[in-house]
């Protein structure tokens, strides 16, 4: 099964970022803002309406507030099978670290997750460097 992880360092402490993190509903207001243009909850599941016009049904799986882990899905027509983990981690001196990792199916559609995924995780960093400053 194909993955993509992304890795960042992030100038702002584990508990900020978790926090903003952790806010399902508010990924278009404190996680991805202008990648994401809006989200909005219905029960565990929160409808994203990415920049580019793609709408995406994304099930919270899991957030554990002791391991800064949240785990959300995709089920739809496109994608067979998709899970994607955020993890936050302390580093030294108020960073922190980010790794999301996303685990598909079709193959096929790597490349489009690869670079979605990849400016997400640019506005993301930015967004939370940002909050903290």
């Amino acid at each position: 099964m194909p993955s993509i992880r992304h890795e960042l360092s992030i100038q702002a402490p584990a508990d900020s970022v978790w926090s903003a993190v952790r806010d399902f509903g508010a990924v278009h207001r404190r996680l991805a803002p202008g990648f994401v243009a809006d989200a909005r909850m219905e029960g565990d599941a929160r409808i994203v309406t990415f920049a580019n016009g793609t709408v995406a049904r994304e099930l919270l799986v899991d957030c554990d507030e002791v391991s800064r882990r949240l785990v959300y899905a995709i089920v739809s027509e496109r994608v067979t099978h998709y899970n994607a983990s955020v993890e936050v981690f302390d580093a030294s001196e108020g960073r922190s670290r980010i790794v999301w990792t996303i685990d598909f199916l079709p193959k096929e559609i790597a490349p489009y997750l690869l670079a979605q995924s990849t400016e997400g995780a640019r506005v993301m960093k930015q967004t939370l460097e940002r909050a903290a400053s």
